[in-house]
């Protein structure tokens, strides 16, 4: 869904129109339960705050307002509602303690989508080498690149600044050539 369909599609939702709101619930239950499941790692948190958060939409939905970008604003709603929850269940003492020493951000097969000619096996090292990030590359690159959020968006969903994405961004592209280039180095040597 693009962002000029999504304002009235918004709009509609806040008069109370319950297809839009299934409309919205459809479009970014999974895309939001996938982004909750990397912060929080546990499934019953995960699903019960997406429950809250879309009863929460729909009940303050007059009290909303005009969003500019609503897969953004959805982003960034949630990934609040799971960070007050885990607190809540004192999973975590600060928000960066716990998303740099969690390993539950990472990239699973599943949810590269890439070509179908690049092979299982570049697939796995794919999955392995951006699993060698940190958990804030790792969370960049999958708000960035496999969630289609703007680097405008994916700072305000971070709650980071614009240049910080771009600079972990950066980061992660440096470290992901290196390990590349080392996974080819070692490969050549493993074949002689």
């Amino acid at each position: 869904m693009n962002t000029s369909s999504e304002k009235p599609l918004w709009q509609l939702f806040i008069e109370g129109d319950k297809n839009a709101f299934s409309s919205l619930f459809k479009t970014y239950y999974s895309q939001l339960y996938s982004y909750g499941l990397k912060i929080s790692s546990d499934q019953f948190i995960t699903e019960d705050c997406l429950q809250s958060f879309f009863i929460y939409l729909h009940k303050n939905r007059r009290n909303l307002g005009e969003v500019n970008n609503v897969k953004s604003y959805l982003f960034v709603s949630f990934r609040r509602a799971v960070l007050k929850s885990l607190k809540k269940e004192r999973l975590f003492t600060s928000f960066e303690e716990s998303l740099e020493s969690s390993q539950s951000f990472g990239f699973s097969p599943e949810e590269l989508k890439i070509e179908q000619e690049i092979s299982n096996t570049k697939n796995t090292t794919l999955v392995i080498l951006l699993n060698s990030l940190s958990t804030r590359q790792r969370e960049v690159v999958y708000l960035k690149y496999y969630s289609g959020l703007s680097i405008k968006d994916t700072a305000e969903v971070m709650d980071i600044s614009y240049q910080s994405v771009l600079n972990t961004l950066q980061k992660a592209f440096t470290k992901l050539r290196s390990e590349i280039l080392d996974h080819e180095i070692s490969a050549v040597l493993k074949k002689t």
